[in-house]
C-alpha cells in the first residue's frame, strides 16, 4: 500500500497521509452504506406494513449517518486527544456558521423527544397546513391541505417546513390524543318558517349521521384523559337556535374525524334538501329586499299606529 501512496502522491501530488484518510473514509462509507442495504432489506422481508417500513428506514439512516461521522471524524482529527475536545469544537463552528440548521435539528431532536406530531399526522403550524409525510434530520414534509381548497381537503403540494418552526410557532394536531374535531353546519331558514320543525328535523339528522361516531368518540375520549386533561360534557350531535339579519340560524354541530369532513358535509346537506324538499312550511332564507307594513303585518297587539 505504501507504493501505491508514493506513486499516487508522484503523479497527483497529494500527500500520502491525506490519501490514506480520503481512502480510510471512502470505505468507512461503502461499508456503511452495504450494511444499511443489508438491514433495510430484512426488515422489508418480515414486514409490509408501509408505516413501520418508513420508521426502520429512517432509524437505520440516522444510525449509519451517526456512526459513520464518528467514525471519519476520528480519521481526519486523529491528532484531537478527545472525543470531547473534538465535539465541542464541531459544535460550536456549527453554532456560530449553521445557526438555521443548528436550529433545525434542534427541532428535530424536539419532535422525537416530545413528538407533538408524527407521520400521518394532520397538522398546522404557523400559516401551514397539512398531512406529515416526513420527517428528515432539518426539515419535515407537508401533503398541504386547505389554501384555495374548501374543506382542509388536499391541493396536491408538498411543503417542506423548517424544523425551526416547531421551536417558535404553535403546532396544532388535529389527530393527537382525540382523533375527532368539531364541525358545524349553519342552516338559515326565513322567519315565516316552522322553524321548530326545521329544528326537529335536522335534530334527527344529525343523530342519523353523528350518533355512531359519538359513541367510538367516548371511548376514545376516556383514552385521552389518561394523559390529556380533555373534557366534554356531550359528544352527541346538536342543533342551536339564533337570529339573523335575513332569518332564523339553526346550527347543527357534531363530531367528526377531519380527513372525511367534506364527504359528511355533503351528506349532511344532500339529506338537509330532501328533507325540507318535503315541508312547505319550512324554506331556506337568502339575503332579499321587502318591505314591511307594520300597521298591516304587525301582530295585533305591536302595531303601529296609523
Amino acid at each position: 500500500m505504501n507504493s501505491f501512496y508514493n506513486w499516487l502522491s508522484k503523479n497527483t501530488g497529494i500527500n500520502p497521509v491525506l490519501q490514506e484518510h480520503i481512502l480510510t473514509s471512502f470505505l468507512i462509507i461503502a461499508v456503511l452504506w452495504i450494511l444499511w442495504l443489508v438491514a433495510l432489506r430484512i426488515v422489508w422481508k418480515n414486514t409490509e406494513d408501509a408505516q413501520l417500513r418508513y420508521h426502520w428506514r429512517k432509524w437505520l439512516t440516522y444510525i449509519s449517518v451517526f456512526i459513520g461521522f464518528l467514525l471519519i471524524g476520528r480519521v481526519w482529527f486523529i491528532g484531537i486527544g478527545s472525543l470531547a475536545t473534538y465535539f465541542g469544537l464541531l459544535s460550536a463552528g456549527l453554532a456560530i456558521a449553521l445557526k438555521d440548521l443548528v436550529s433545525s435539528f434542534a427541532g428535530w431532536m424536539f419532535i422525537l423527544w416530545r413528538k407533538p406530531f408524527s407521520v400521518s399526522d394532520r397538522i398546522q403550524i404557523g400559516n401551514y397546513r397539512g398531512d406529515v409525510i416526513d420527517i428528515r434530520l432539518f426539515k419535515f414534509s407537508l401533503m398541504e391541505i386547505g389554501n384555495w381548497v374548501d374543506a382542509e381537503q388536499s391541493t396536491g403540494r408538498l411543503m417542506h417546513v423548517p424544523n425551526s418552526l416547531v421551536l417558535s410557532d404553535v403546532v396544532t394536531n388535529y389527530v393527537q390524543g382525540f382523533p375527532f374535531i368539531w364541525d358545524e353546519i349553519p342552516v338559515l331558514i326565513t322567519f315565516e318558517s316552522n322553524w321548530q320543525k326545521a329544528k326537529d328535523i335536522l335534530q334527527n339528522i344529525g343523530q342519523e349521521h353523528g350518533a355512531s361516531l359519538s359513541a367510538s368518540a367516548e371511548k376514545k375520549l376516556k383514552e385521552a384523559s389518561k394523559r390529556y386533561m380533555i373534557f366534554y360534557s356531550s359528544l352527541t350531535p346538536a342543533v342551536y337556535t339564533s337570529v339573523k339579519d335575513s332569518g332564523i340560524l339553526l346550527t347543527i354541530r357534531y363530531l367528526i374525524e377531519p380527513r372525511k369532513r367534506r364527504q359528511i358535509s355533503q351528506d349532511i346537506w344532500e339529506h338537509i334538501l330532501l328533507e325540507f324538499q318535503k315541508h312547505d312550511d319550512i324554506d331556506l332564507a337568502y339575503p332579499t329586499q321587502r318591505f314591511f307594513n307594520n300597521v298591516v303585518e304587525g301582530k295585533k297587539d305591536a302595531r303601529a299606529k296609523p
